[in-house]
């Protein structure tokens, strides 16, 4: 696996990172987006302090995966029951 040694700019630092090939794009765009989120929130939330605006960004994030995992957790579930039910109406008619 290739390893590529990039640098990513958040809130005026620079991080630098060792990261799957595969990976670089999704960590740069994942930057990008948390730039775009401090921003919004400097603009919109008088947010002066980059540290209120990361703890922002942190929680926004935070609960959008909370969100994401709860749906994809309903969807499995019901996806599990309708697989019982052709399960069963398969039985049903090989007997």
């Amino acid at each position: 696996m290739e390893v590529r040694r990039i640098t990513i700019n958040i809130a005026g630092r620079v991080y630098p990172l060792n990261v799957p090939a595969a990976e670089e794009e999704t960590l740069r765009k994942v930057g990008k987006q948390i730039e775009n989120m401090i921003k919004d929130f400097e603009q919109n939330f008088d947010v002066r302090d980059k540290q209120d605006a990361l703890a922002m960004c942190a929680l926004k994030l935070g609960t959008n995966a909370e969100v994401v995992s709860a749906n994809y957790d309903k969807t499995v579930h019901s996806a599990s029951e309708r697989l019982a039910k052709i399960a069963q109406s398969l039985n049903e008619v090989k007997e």
